[in-house]
């Protein structure tokens, strides 16, 4: 139909006249109400993000002669992360006389695999970055 008698028709029905495919021959055209169709897609598009997932990278910190206790607290927190369903970025740092032995930063990400095994894999495989030896672990 031409461009009056639709246009006639959408403001008889209190609706607006949308051009859909304005490359056809002829422009296609639909009459609706443009501000419940943007506010319905809107609406999906804010429905669609809370349903996506977001991954949160936490990161320990640790030295390369950590003692015990201080080990197991890192630990019980890598598993509290992974289990809220974060990664978890271990840095080993090391100062001084500690870069003469970056095999003892090795020996601590091994020990973590190693306990962690049940709950986590390794993402990213332990790398020595200038002065500190990172890895990262993810859910299983």
């Amino acid at each position: 139909m031409d461009l009056d008698t639709a246009i006639r028709l959408a403001n008889e029905r209190d609706m607006d006249l949308v051009e859909i495919s304005p490359d056809a021959s002829p422009p296609v055209c639909k009459i609706m109400d443009y501000g419940k169709f943007k506010f319905e897609k809107g609406k999906k598009l804010r429905e669609s993000k809370k349903k996506q997932a977001t991954v949160n990278i936490k990161e320990i910190k640790m030295r390369p002669m950590i003692d015990d206790h201080d080990y197991e607290f890192k630990v019980r927190n890598i598993r509290k992360f992974i289990a809220d369903g974060d990664k978890v970025k271990i840095t080993i740092r090391f100062r001084g006389r500690e870069m003469a032995k970056p095999d003892l930063g090795m020996k601590v990400l091994n020990r973590l695999s190693e306990e962690l095994n049940d709950v986590a894999k390794i993402e990213s495989q332990p790398k020595l970055e200038g002065k500190q030896m990172i890895m990262v672990l993810a859910a299983v």
